[in-house]
C-alpha cells in the first residue's frame, strides 16, 4: 500500500487533508490482518461488510472528486450496479480496493493542492437530499469526505469487532 504524505502543512488545506487521510486511515486499519473472506464477511445486523466499505469509500471519494474536478466519473454507478459498489465483484480483491484508493487520495491530494481557493465552487449532483442547482466549495467538499469517512469508519469498527472481537480504541 502506497503512503500518502504524512508532511501536511498547518494551514487549512494541510488541516482538512489530515482530517481526511486520519478517516481513511481508520477505515484501512479495520481490515488489517483480516482474510479476503472475513473481509467480505457481514457478521452483524447490517449488509455492510469491512472490503465493501473501503470500496465504497473509495468510489465516493472519487465520485465527489470528479465533481468537484467538473469531469466524467470512470466509475459511476447507475441503479443496477449501485450495490457492487458495497461488495467486491469477481476478481477484485483488498489490496486492489487500497491501490485504488491510494492513487484516488493522491489525486484528490494533488488537486486540492492545485486550486486557487477552497472558495472555487462546483454544482451538486440532482438528488433529492441536496438542494436544487446548488454550488458547494472546495472546503465543503472536503468537510463531507471527513464526515462520510468518519461514518464509515464507526461502521468499519462495529463489522470488525463482531468479526473478531478486535477494537479500534483498544
Amino acid at each position: 500500500m502506497a503512503e500518502v504524505s504524512t508532511e501536511v502543512p498547518g494551514d487549512e488545506r494541510g488541516t482538512l487533508l489530515a482530517f481526511v487521510e486520519a478517516q481513511r486511515a481508520a477505515l484501512r486499519e479495520a481490515a488489517q490482518g483480516l482474510t479476503e473472506e472475513e473481509a467480505a464477511s457481514r457478521p452483524s445486523a447490517s449488509e455492510l461488510s469491512l472490503s465493501g466499505l473501503l470500496k465504497h469509500v473509495a468510489e465516493c471519494e472519487l465520485g465527489w472528486l470528479r465533481r468537484a474536478q467538473q469531469r466524467p466519473n470512470e466509475r459511476e454507478r447507475d441503479a443496477e450496479t449501485w450495490g457492487d459498489s458495497f461488495r467486491l465483484v469477481e476478481g477484485e480483491s483488498i489490496p486492489q480496493v487500497l491501490a485504488f484508493w491510494d492513487g484516488v487520495a493522491r489525486e484528490t491530494e494533488a488537486f486540492i493542492a492545485a486550486v486557487p481557493s477552497l472558495d472555487d465552487v462546483f454544482p451538486l449532483p440532482p438528488a433529492p437530499w441536496f438542494p436544487a442547482d446548488t454550488k458547494v466549495s472546495m472546503r465543503w467538499m472536503l468537510l463531507h469526505l471527513v464526515e462520510e469517512f468518519a461514518r464509515h469508519a464507526g461502521h468499519a469498527d462495529i463489522v470488525r469487532e463482531s468479526i473478531d472481537g478486535t477494537r479500534a480504541m483498544g
